[in-house]
């Protein structure tokens, strides 16, 4: 059985608390550009392939945060890094789609 962690103990790995903030942010970042994108879309003919990129975005922002916070409640050690780099991984993919999705946005807009 795995040893628990100390509570008390800094890892340096221990990116689960940046990944659970920076998440939680970014979720309400993919709702407010829903919401820009609507108007841009009145106004220009924006498809409605960047409202759903974004709401997928969304979702994928709040699996990574759902999933950080269960590596921070975690106490045994190795699960706590196996459940932390799963956040890290949906993490960074959640960020390559809104860029792609960014990307998507502003060249339509030109």
């Amino acid at each position: 059985m795995a040893a628990p962690c100390d509570p008390g103990e800094r890892r340096d790995e221990d990116i689960a608390v940046h990944i659970f903030t920076a998440s939680a942010a970014m979720v309400g970042v993919c709702l407010t550009v829903m919401g820009i994108i609507r108007i841009v879309k009145a106004l220009r003919g924006i498809g409605p392939v960047a409202d759903g990129l974004i709401a997928i975005d969304a979702l994928a922002f709040l699996a990574s945060c759902l999933t950080a916070y269960v590596a921070l409640r975690t106490r045994v050690a190795p699960r706590m890094l196996r459940v932390e780099r799963v956040a890290d991984y949906i993490f960074l993919a959640a960020l390559s789609l809104m860029a792609l999705t960014c990307t998507l946005i502003a060249c339509a807009l030109l």
